[in-house]
Order: structure tokens, then sequence, then C-alpha cells
């Protein structure tokens, strides 16, 4: 493992011009650490600035959002300790996303789901992580499906295809972070991003974020009267428009790894209204979706296709 120096987030971020609606969910985001009380993994192949439960939860009430989906990220590998404990301060205002080992124990995976979780995380960015064997990510799966959990899948873009036959056998709903990454220089047109768009038409129970716009963009933060990241925004629309109950959207707080610059919150919350036009459209990409998704009480199941 190399350390790195990564940018730390942004501690002053923009009062968003845009009002979420009522019940508004960050259905992406982490925690790390803190480092003296949740050691980051001896295997990580980055470390994070620290960033806190407390930071997270004042981020949520500064952007006007009401919940948060926390997602375990590999510096903590499987030790979700630091998630848990931001759930346990949660309340019934987080959920969990956690990455556990094939050795899991069944009563840990009870112990999760008391404390808020309802997915796991399979990363396949060999940058990130040391990629689990699919014979093993399967049996993972098969076991979290009979708790009503879902999948959530890390990926590049171009890795996707050669996923396709494992992600169609998962048993449970599959979310695909960040559109799957998608080659913002091909323009949403490509053949690659309709095959994308094709890929989700074809499998009901797959869902994707519309988020990340500040890992995507060749154009950056905008100038003047551009939006930041407005490259993006014909690809998150797209999505957004043709599966409007299976998309969900997230800050990525804090915004682990970039290396060009840190994104204003409140930008992000502003790229929203670019994404989804209407009223209708906002309530089910910030509510009703990640509400049905993680705090149904009788989680949605479908099986593979």
């Amino acid at each position: 493992m190399m350390d790195r120096v990564y940018l730390p987030f942004d501690t002053n971020p923009s009062v968003p011009a845009y009002s979420a609606p009522p019940g508004a969910v960050d259905a992406h985001c982490h925690v790390f650490g803190p480092g003296e009380r949740f050691p980051f993994a001896p295997a990580r192949k980055y470390t994070p600035v620290d960033a806190p439960k407390e930071k997270l939860f004042a981020l949520r009430e500064h952007l006007g959002l009401s919940r948060n989906v926390i997602v375990q990220a590999s510096c903590h590998g499987t030790d979700n300790a630091a998630l848990v404990d931001a759930l346990n301060a949660a309340g019934d205002r987080a959920r969990g996303v956690a990455v556990v080992s094939e050795d899991v124990a069944d009563k840990e995976l009870v112990a999760l789901h008391r404390a808020g979780v309802r997915a796991v995380r399979f990363n396949f960015v060999k940058r990130l992580v040391d990629v689990a064997p699919e014979t093993v990510l399967l049996g993972i799966a098969r076991r979290v499906a009979k708790l009503g959990w879902h999948i959530v899948v890390y990926l590049e873009a171009a890795d996707l295809a050669g996923r396709i036959p494992f992600l169609e056998k998962l048993p449970t709903i599959v979310v695909i972070d960040h559109m799957g990454r998608p080659d913002i220089s091909k323009g949403a047109g490509h053949k690659d991003f309709k095959s994308f768009v094709s890929l989700l038409a074809e499998n009901k129970n797959f869902w994707t974020k519309v988020s990340c716009p500040e890992r995507l963009s060749l154009q950056g933060p905008g100038t003047g009267e551009t939006p930041d990241y407005a490259d993006v925004v014909p690809f998150a629309r797209t999505l957004v428009e043709r599966f409007p109950d299976r998309v969900l959207w997230g800050t990525d707080w804090p915004h682990p790894n970039m290396r060009s610059h840190m994104p204003d919150d409140g930008a992000l919350v502003d790229f929203i209204p670019l994404i989804a036009q209407d009223e209708t459209t906002q309530k089910a990409l910030l509510v009703d979706n990640p509400m049905r998704l993680y705090w149904a009480e009788h989680p949605e199941k479908q099986g593979a296709n």
C-alpha cells in the first residue's frame, strides 16, 4: 500500500439554490474514521482524510437534505465499525451499504441488518481493491438476498461488458454506482453509453446512481453562465428520464481520491434540477426511490433475469 496526498473535503460549501423536497436522501456518501478510533485497513490502497459522522450529518442539514445512505469504502476494508457507529448515531435517518468477506458469520449479517445495513458493495476497480473471485461474490449475494438486501456494484465503463454475465446472475436488485462511469468524451449518443442504457432496459432489477459528475466531467466546475459539470448532464438526464423509478442520487461526500479539484457540495445539489427537470421526477429521484429501496419495512425483492 502506498499513501498519496489527496485533497481534503470542502469545509465551507455553498448553500444550494435548489431546495430539495422534504425527505430527500443523499444515497451515496461515506464516513472515514476518525482513524484513531476506527483504524483504516492495513491493506488499503489509499488513506483518506478523517471524515467523521458529525461532519456528514452537519453537511446533510446544511444542504437541506433529510437522510443518508452511507457506503462502506475500501479504505476500511471489511471492518464496518465506523459505518455501524454512524448508523447507530443517525437512527432512522440513515441506512448503510457494507463490505463483507465470504466467511462473514450469519450473526454478523443479522447485526448489520439491525444497525440499518440494507446492501453489500462489490468493488471491481482494481486500483482501489484486490477484486474477489466472482464465485465468492455470488455466494455472498445469495446469503444477503435472504435478508432482502441488494448489491451495489462499482466498476469502470471499460470493464462493464465483461461483468454483465455475472451481474445477471445476482439474485437480487443490482445498483450500479455512478452511471457505470461512462467516458464523457464520447458523448451520450455513443454506442458505449447506449449499451449501458440498454442493459438497464433489459434488466428490470438493475438500478443506477446518477452521481459523481465531479469525477466524470472533463469540463469540471463551471464558469460564468455555464453550470458545473455541464458535460455530464446529458448522461444523467437520459437515465433519469428513461428509468425514473430506478435511479438514485448522492453527493459522494467526502469525495475520496479527488486530485484535480474538490467539489462544492452545494453545487452538486444544484446539479439535481438539471437532470431531473420537474417536481415529480425530483421527488422520485430523491425521496420515493431511496425510501422504497432502503426504508421499506419489507424490502423489495426481485429475482435475476
